[in-house]
């Protein structure tokens, strides 16, 4: 961990009173005081709500960054320190625990300086290294609570997967605390090919899984883990309440946490599924601008682009012409041509069908300046060549999603056993 990282977790920590046993933590309101419409409430919030007593007398680690939040804003270990549940450890993933990494990084292991709790860097670990870390720890249960957004190239499901095998290596039980999709219950996309498995897609599911990290939890542990010669152990899932199949993260009532930090917004993580293969390509996906994944284009893009996409009039979205400089990520400091896209109906856009119609039609109007990324790092992202390889023989928007509805259904039929709400 570098001193920079340590200074500011340090120094930002020292900003925020003690705990005490009578915070607001500790001491949520009872389900009875609810006024109103109800509101969604995560697994984290049914817990808190009961002061933590289901996981009191264990030996807990916690697997959380800033999302595993309560809907007073405690994070969810303050809030079991406040009232007396201490975990022995913390795990943080991609980004970190208190979340101050970009990308690709983690923030090494410390100790947290507001609750004392020492921290381990499990990003990147396998399942084995994982293992040790709780073993060394001393733990018999594994608190997960991250937010994921509904895409299979988003690794935090990824690191769910690992911790569930880890945990059944070190004898230690797996409590989900379980929060919203926040596409809802949808699934969409290509289904992964597991030649293609990688850190951003390790098994069979689909692009838009359409599932809460709960349910995820029930299908790993009953489709994966035993493939793996793995015996699942206890595995106990803290259900949502007041949430179904159908709500978006706006009907929730709950507040956004974004989950890293280019994800800042709700329609960031509908964009996500889609817009995401970008990175995948030469364009930019709009890291560096205070729109990720809102924002694509390349130097010397113009105006066609747009124009193109426009003529399509495809539903739930809208595009505008834009220019931008990117501060980090592709193209530092170069200026670039090409599209915000908006959503303008949630329930009839399309996040996959639109890439592909923006794949397509770029390659159409900019055909010199559309490339993938040499590494075909698209074919991770996408769980395969076939969409690369289909595009690049000419293959229309129809042709290319079609191609997938097959398997779709059949993992679509396959997830149901699995599924807790409705």
């Amino acid at each position: 961990m570098n001193l920079n990282r340590r200074h500011f977790l340090a120094t930002g920590a020292l900003a925020v009173p003690a705990l005490t046993a009578g915070s607001s933590a500790a001491a949520a309101q009872p389900e009875s005081e609810s006024k109103g419409p109800p509101l969604t409430r995560t697994g984290a919030d049914v817990l808190a709500a009961r002061g933590w007593a289901a996981l009191a007398g264990r030996k807990l680690g916690v697997l959380s960054n800033p999302t595993g939040v309560l809907a007073s804003g405690d994070h969810i270990v303050d809030s079991m320190v406040a009232a007396g549940v201490r975990p022995l450890a913390a795990f943080g993933p991609e980004h970190g625990f208190r979340g101050s990494a970009q990308a690709g990084g983690s923030e090494g292991d410390y100790t947290d300086p507001r609750t004392g709790v020492p921290v381990y860097d499990a990003y990147g670990a396998d399942a084995t290294k994982l293992a040790g870390m709780f073993t060394k720890a001393g733990i018999d249960t594994v608190v997960f609570d991250i937010a994921d957004v509904g895409a299979r190239f988003y690794t935090y499901i990824w690191s769910l997967y690992t911790a569930m095998v880890a945990a059944a290596k070190a004898g230690a039980a797996v409590v989900v605390l379980d929060r919203p999709n926040p596409l809802g219950g949808k699934a969409a996309g290509p289904m992964l090919n597991p030649a293609y498995a990688s850190g951003v897609g390790r098994k069979p599911i689909v692009q838009q899984h359409g599932m809460t990290v709960g349910e995820l939890a029930r299908f790993f542990a009953a489709e994966f883990l035993p493939a793996e010669g793995v015996t699942p152990g206890k595995l106990e899932i803290v259900e949502v309440r007041d949430w179904r199949r159908d709500q978006l993260f706006d009907r929730t009532g709950l507040t956004w946490v974004p989950p890293s930090p280019n994800m800042p917004t709700p329609d960031t993580a509908l964009l996500y599924p889609g817009t995401g293969m970008f990175e995948g390509t030469v364009f930019s996906e709009g890291r560096g601008t205070t729109r990720p994944f809102e924002i694509i284009g390349a130097p010397g893009l113009d105006w066609r682009w747009r124009e193109k996409l426009g003529e399509l009039r495809l539903p739930g979205v809208k595009f505008r012409e834009t220019y931008f400089v990117p501060t980090f990520g592709k193209f530092v400091n170069e200026p670039c041509g090409g599209v915000q896209v908006t959503i303008t109906d949630a329930r009839a856009f399309d996040a996959i069908r639109t890439a592909v119609t923006m794949f397509v039609t770029a390659k159409q109007v900019h055909p010199d300046k559309f490339k993938w990324r040499p590494d075909n790092f698209l074919d991770k992202l996408s769980g395969s060549d076939r969409l690369r390889t289909m595009i690049d023989k000419g293959a229309g928007v129809d042709e290319i999603v079609g191609s997938w509805q097959a398997e779709l259904a059949e993992f679509d039929r396959k997830r149901r056993r699995h599924l807790i709400y409705r």
